[in-house]
C-alpha cells in the first residue's frame, strides 16, 4: 500500500437491518476534494447496490415497521441534516434545518417519531449572530467566552459549553406531506447538560439518555441514565451508574441494559467497560460481566438485547469479538460468554433484527466488510469493499510473543515486507495507553511494510483487551513495565533472519509519542532514529493545557509535580542523541501544540538533530480522520524521514 492508495480505503459504518433490508454507509477519503465522501448502500446475497447518492450520507435507521429509513446527509460544507425516505427507495426528504446539524436518528417503537441529539449554539455564536446590517459575525469577531470550568472543550469537537448537545423528538409527517419544508424543532432538554446516546422506552412515552452526574452541576467523569418525557418535561434520573455510562437499550420487559465502567472520583484510568442491567424503576444496577476478563468496547455502538442474550462487542487479545451475554448472567467471565463473530478479526459495529445479526468486521486484509449471521449461527460475508485495496498487495500480519524481564508474557504482531531482507525494523507504539492494536487491517503498518520496513506492533502492559490488571499495570508507573514489554518484543523480532538488528527505529503517536521520547532518552542505543507525533512530553503543562489534562494526569501519573517531571520525556531531553522528528497538529487539544514546541526547543538546545512538522487546521485524530491530503503528506514525510535515517540498503 502506497500513501496515495489511501483513496482505496473504504470503511462501512454501523449497519441497519430490518427484514431483507440491510443498509450501511460506506465512506472513502477523496484527495481530489480533500474530504470524505460516501453514500448508503444496500447489501444482500446478490452483492452491494447504491441506495442513495449524496456526498456524505451516514447513520441509516429503519423504522420498526420497515416502511421508512432515516439518515443523515451533509452536502458541501453544510452540517449533516436529518432526511427520510421510503424503504422501497425513492427521493429522500429533508426534515431538519439545524445550524450545527443533527445527530444519528433513533426511531420510536411505533415508527411515528424519531429522536436525536444535536448541538445548539449559544445565541450569537457559531454563525448565529448578525450585525445590524445583517452581516454574519465571524468566529474571530465574537464576544469573549467566559469560562468557569475545566471541562470546556474537547479535541475534535471544540468548545462545548456554549453549544450543549440537546435532545430532540420529531414527528414523522404523513406520507403525503413529506415534501414540506425542513424545520428547526424545539429541544426537549435544557442548556445545563449535554446528553447523548438516546433510546426509547418500550411504550414510546420517554427517551432514555446519558448525561453527566447531577445533570452536569459540576465537573465529573461520572454519568447516569435519565429518562426525558417525549412530550416535554423534567428529566428524571433513571439509573445511577457506577462510573461512566454509554449506549443504553431498554428491552420490551423494561430491563435497561447499558455499558458502564466502575470507579470513584476521577480515577477512571484503564477500567474495563462491562455490561450492566437495571430497570425503568431505577433499581440498583447489576454487572452482568466480569470486571477483570470482559472488556466491552462501547466504540462499536449500541448493544442489542435479544430474547435470550444481549449482544456486545468485547476486546480480547487484539480481536474485537461479538459475544452474547446471557440476560441472567452475574459477573460472567469471558470464557463463559458465547462468541458469535469476530474471532481473529475486529468487529466495528453491529445491528440485529430478531435472531439475525448484521456485523461490520475488519480482518487482516480488509478495512471492514458486512457479515450476516443467521439464527443458526451460520455467517456469510456479503460485501467486498476492500477489493481495490487488496489489489495494491496487502501484507500479512504475523503474531509474535515474548517474555518480559519479570516473566510477564507479551503479545503483538509483525508485518513484514516482501523479500528475504534483512529489512530495517520499525517499532510502532499505539496511543492510549488503554487501547490495543487489533486484528483489523492497519493502514500505517501496510504503508511502512510496503515501503520495505519490518513493522513491530505490540500491546504492552497498559493496553486494553488483556484484562483490567494488564491495563492498570502502568498506573503510576508509565515508562516501566510497558517499556520492558516493548523492548522484549523487539528483542524477539530482531533475531528473525529477515530483520536487521542494526537498523531499528521507533515511532508512535499520543501515548505512543510519549513512549517514543521515553525510549529514545532511556534506551537510545537501541535505535537509529525516532519519529514522535501528537505526544505527551511534559505532564506538568499537559495538566493545564490538555482538554483531559485536569483528570488524566492525576489518574496515570499523580498530582505531585516532581513525579510528573520524572515521568516526562522532556526532562531527559539532554539524553536524546538519535535524530528525532516531531510531528504535531496545530489544533490538537488532546496533546496541545506546546508539548511539541517544548521538546523541539529543548532538543535544539542540546544540538540533537531534530525537526518539527506542523499540520495546519488538524487535531489529535489527524492520522485517522484528518484531511485526506494531510494524511497522504504525513505518510510521505514519515517515509522520507526513514529513508534518510534507516536506508533500505
Amino acid at each position: 500500500m502506497r500513501p496515495t492508495d489511501l483513496e482505496r480505503v473504504a470503511v462501512p459504518g454501523r449497519p441497519a437491518l430490518r427484514g431483507e433490508l440491510l443498509l450501511t454507509a460506506v465512506a472513502r477519503p477523496d484527495p481530489r476534494s480533500d474530504s470524505y465522501r460516501g453514500a448508503l448502500v444496500r447489501v444482500g446475497p446478490d452483492g452491494v447496490t447504491a441506495w442513495t447518492h449524496g456526498e456524505r450520507d451516514t447513520a441509516p435507521a429503519v423504522t420498526p415497521d420497515g416502511r421508512w429509513v432515516a439518515f443523515l446527509r451533509a452536502q458541501g460544507s453544510d452540517a449533516p441534516q436529518l432526511h427520510v425516505m421510503a424503504s422501497a427507495g425513492g427521493e429522500p426528504r429533508r426534515l431538519t434545518s439545524l445550524p450545527l446539524g443533527a445527530g444519528a436518528p433513533v426511531w420510536s417503537p411505533d415508527s411515528s417519531r424519531v429522536a436525536f441529539v444535536a448541538r445548539v449554539a449559544e445565541e450569537g455564536r457559531y454563525g448565529t449572530g448578525t450585525r445590524p446590517d445583517g452581516e454574519v459575525i465571524r468566529a474571530e469577531a465574537e464576544a469573549p467566552r467566559r469560562i468557569t470550568r475545566r471541562d470546556y472543550r474537547i479535541d475534535g469537537e471544540g468548545f462545548i459549553r456554549d453549544r450543549p448537545s440537546r435532545l430532540f423528538v420529531l414527528d414523522l409527517p404523513p406520507a403525503g406531506e413529506l415534501a414540506t419544508d425542513p424545520v428547526e424543532p424545539e429541544p426537549l432538554t435544557d442548556t445545563a447538560a449535554s446528553v447523548k446516546d438516546p433510546c426509547w422506552t418500550p411504550d414510546g412515552t420517554g427517551v432514555v439518555v446519558v448525561a453527566p452526574r447531577d445533570w452536569d452541576a459540576e465537573e465529573t467523569l461520572h454519568s447516569d441514565l435519565y429518562v426525558v418525557p417525549a412530550e416535554g418535561g423534567t428529566p428524571r434520573r433513571l439509573v445511577p451508574c457506577p462510573g461512566t455510562a454509554a449506549h443504553p437499550a431498554v428491552d420490551r420487559d423494561g430491563t435497561v441494559y447499558f455499558y458502564s465502567t466502575e470507579f470513584d472520583g476521577l480515577d477512571a484510568a484503564a477500567r474495563n467497560a462491562g455490561l450492566w442491567a437495571s430497570d425503568l424503576d431505577g433499581t440498583t444496577p447489576r454487572r452482568l460481566t466480569d470486571v477483570q476478563t470482559v472488556d466491552c468496547d462501547p466504540a462499536c455502538g449500541p448493544l442489542v438485547p435479544r430474547s435470550g442474550d444481549v449482544l456486545v462487542a468485547v476486546r480480547h487479545r487484539g480481536a474485537v469479538e461479538l459475544r452474547g451475554v446471557p440476560r441472567d448472567a452475574d459477573g460472567a467471565t469471558l470464557e463463559t460468554v458465547p462468541l458469535l463473530a469476530g474471532e481473529g478479526a475486529a468487529v466495528r459495529s453491529f445491528a440485529a433484527d430478531g435472531d439475525r445479526v448484521a456485523v461490520v468486521c475488519s480482518g487482516p486484509t480488509d478495512t471492514g466488510e458486512v457479515l450476516l449471521v443467521e439464527a443458526d449461527g451460520a455467517a456469510r460475508v456479503l460485501s467486498d469493499f476492500s477489493a481495490p485495496l487488496r489489489e495494491t498487495g496487502v501484507l500479512a500480519a504475523t503474531e509474535v510473543t515474548a517474555t518480559a524481564p519479570d516473566g510477564y508474557p507479551v503479545h503483538g504482531w509483525v508485518v513484514a515486507p516482501e523479500g528475504e531482507g534483512p529489512h530495517p525494523v520499525l517499532l510502532v507504539v499505539h496511543g492510549g495507553p488503554f487501547a490495543q492494536y487489533d486484528r483489523g487491517l492497519f493502514d500505517e503498518a501496510q504503508v511502512y511494510a510496503s515501503a520495505g520496513y519490518l513493522v513491530v506492533l505490540g500491546n504492552p502492559r497498559g493496553s486494553a483487551g488483556y484484562g483490567q490488571a494488564h491495563g492498570r499495570a502502568v498506573v503510576g508507573a508509565l515508562g516501566t513495565v510497558d517499556a520492558d514489554d516493548l523492548l522484549a518484543l523487539l528483542d524477539v523480532v530482531v533475531t528473525r533472519p529477515d530483520a536487521d538488528a542494526d537498523r531499528v527505529g521507533v515511532m508512535g503517536g499520543s501515548y505512543g509519542g510519549f513512549m517514543t521520547g521515553w525510549l529514545a532518552a532511556h534506551h537510545g542505543h537501541r535505535f537509529r532514529a525516532a519519529w514522535s507525533e501528537r505526544a505527551v512530553n511534559a505532564w506538568d503543562s499537559f495538566t493545564g493545557a490538555s482538554d483531559i489534562g485536569w483528570f488524566f494526569t492525576g489518574a496515570y501519573v499523580g498530582d505531585d509535580v516532581a513525579e510528573q517531571r520524572r515521568r516526562s520525556p522532556l526532562t531527559y531531553a539532554d539524553r536524546i542523541t538519535v535524530p528525532f522528528a516531531i510531528a504535531h497538529s496545530e489544533q490538537d487539544w488532546r496533546c496541545p501544540l506546546e508539548q511539541a514546541q517544548r521538546l523541539f526547543v529543548a532538543l535544539k538546545a542540546t544540538g540533537c538533530e531534530t525537526e518539527l512538522l506542523l499540520f495546519p487546521g488538524e487535531g489529535h485524530e489527524l492520522t485517522r480522520s484528518g484531511r485526506p491530503r494531510h494524511r497522504i503528506q504525513r505518510f510521505e514525510a514519515v517515509l522520507e524521514w526513514w529513508r534518510r535515517h534507516l536506508p533500505l540498503s
